[in-house]
């Protein structure tokens, strides 16, 4: 699936795996998340996924020309759920924002375990 961008050039397809890698990126780059989740629904088993694959713990939807995405993370032990999901929801709507020209319409996100850091 394609988000597009139509200009007075032209029209920009952008990849939506493209868009799920960069914000996995700046996900990871967020205090107090320790990295994406990969759900599998049919076992119910939860497992972190490496930093080379981060884009499989997003999902992006385009609607009406706008994003949806939704992130599943494992947060860090003793912080603030609320705090590091604010943050994390501002930071990727920002660069989002600024590396596609994309409106995020809505970040949805879905924490999956919690993890102590070493």
């Amino acid at each position: 699936m394609n988000s597009s961008i139509d200009t007075h050039l032209g029209s920009i397809q952008i990849n939506n795996d493209v868009i799920a890698k960069y914000a996995g990126t700046v996900a990871n780059e967020c205090f107090g998340i320790v990295g994406m989740a990969s759900v599998n629904m049919k076992e119910g088993l939860v497992r972190i996924l490496k930093k080379d694959s981060v884009d499989r713990g997003i999902s992006v939807k385009t609607n009406g020309g706008k994003l949806v995405l939704d992130f599943h993370v494992i947060v860090a032990y003793g912080v603030s759920i609320i705090a590091v999901t604010e943050n994390l929801i501002s930071n990727v709507k920002y660069k989002i924002e600024e590396y596609t020209g994309l409106e995020v319409e809505k970040i949805n996100i879905f924490v999956e375990g919690v993890r102590v850091i070493d």
